[in-house]
């Protein structure tokens, strides 16, 4: 019997029926990989975590059949073929390649990696709180310079408060920013990049850049081959449909990986996350399809928000933001009570929505339950 017969004729049977999680099937390990997860206990859509509606790749599907062959063993071989495989693509050395569980763990070991007494970290306000919670235990002194009117990262103000007093600075960029979508033009990052001084360390998250159609965007990448100064961070999570099996990677040159590398945990990332990523890596019918799709949802929803009246930021991801009339909180319990799953409190834009993109048929009954609450007067 082949490997992966056995496997689906008896190991994730007995899995299944042990947990009793997905109830009767004929292949138990197809219904395992096959549902993309959009909804959750109790039939309601999630639209909340900029996740991709679709799922992982067929292809990403078969390889974590196979991994689980060795999920017995640590990943090491493993993890270096990916690196391999990443390093190739990005035309870099491998030792300019840092995994983590998810592009979270290498956003904590560059905040660990260079805090210092009297350090400053720089970021805009809102942008992804991950940074900020990692910050916490260090012995950085915390920046935050809100967007622009255009919600746009302010450079002038961030490169002044990064700069001013000579101490090492830590400048986090998310672009597209989250939680607003939105994105600052690549051309002003690199004019300051190209004349920062060695103390002012970039953290470039290009989580969703694979989402951007904006040509006023691109990656950092190319700074990594003249600066050590920066690190470009990148996922598995979003446009490649893994946020729940966790896979990010940095890139950087090397004494900066080899930096970052102190501060990985050991074996961080899995033996199922690690084929997933190597079968799926710029898979182009996943890209295709995916960026399709949140095409789809987004023009539907901004339409359906223009109809409205309501207000909305311009997004380059796959979410947006909204505004809200009323109270946030209750605007979320409404949305739960009618099976959507949206937003979270992003301050101080407490009185906009953080939307994410379903599929197409998700977006049309969220339109509708639009629609069915300025009836109510409730937006």
């Amino acid at each position: 019997m082949r490997r992966r017969e056995f496997i689906r004729a008896g190991t994730l049977s007995g899995i299944v029926a042990g947990t009793g999680a997905l109830g009767v099937s004929a292949d138990p390990l197809s219904a395992l990989v096959a549902a993309p997860g959009r909804r959750t206990s109790n039939d309601s859509v999630r639209l909340n975590s900029n996740e991709n509606p679709l799922g992982i790749s067929p292809a990403a599907k078969d390889a974590v059949i196979e991994a689980i062959t060795v999920a017995n063993r640590y990943p090491s071989d493993q993890q270096a073929a990916l690196v391999t495989k990443l390093a190739a693509a990005h035309e870099v050395s491998e030792n300019q390649i840092v995994v983590g569980t998810g592009s979270a763990e290498v956003l904590q070991m560059v905040v660990q990696a260079y805090a210092a007494p009297r350090a400053k970290l720089v970021m805009a306000d809102p942008t992804y709180e991950a940074v900020t919670n990692y910050q916490r235990t260090e012995a950085y002194e915390l920046i935050k310079v809100p967007l622009t009117t255009n919600y746009e990262h302010d450079l002038d103000r961030m490169r002044e408060a990064a700069e001013s007093s000579g101490h090492p600075a830590l400048v986090y960029l998310c672009n597209p920013n989250n939680p607003t979508a939105t994105i600052t033009p690549s051309a002003a990052i690199d004019e300051w990049i190209a004349d920062a001084p060695e103390h002012v360390f970039f953290l470039s998250d290009e989580a969703y850049i694979e989402y951007v159609e904006d040509q006023r965007m691109w990656s950092s990448l190319p700074w990594i081959h003249k600066k050590r100064n920066i690190v470009v961070v990148k996922t598995f999570s979003k446009i490649y449909g893994m946020a729940g099996l966790r896979l990010g990677y940095g890139i950087a040159h090397p004494d900066t990986a080899a930096r970052l590398t102190d501060f990985a945990s050991r074996n961080n990332a899995n033996q199922i996350a690690i084929a997933a990523a190597g079968a799926s890596f710029r898979d182009d019918e996943l890209i295709t399809k995916s960026r399709e799709v949140n095409r789809q949802s987004r023009e539907m929803t901004e339409a359906t928000l223009d109809e409205l009246g309501l207000e909305r930021m311009p997004t380059q991801a796959n979410f947006l933001m909204h505004r809200i009339s009323g109270d946030l909180a209750t605007y979320r319990n409404r949305m739960a009570d009618a099976g959507f799953l949206v937003g979270r409190d992003f301050p101080p834009k407490l009185d906009w929505n953080r939307l994410s993109f379903g599929l197409p048929e998700d977006m049309g009954r969220f339109c509708d339950t639009l629609r069915d609450f300025r009836k109510k007067g409730w937006i």
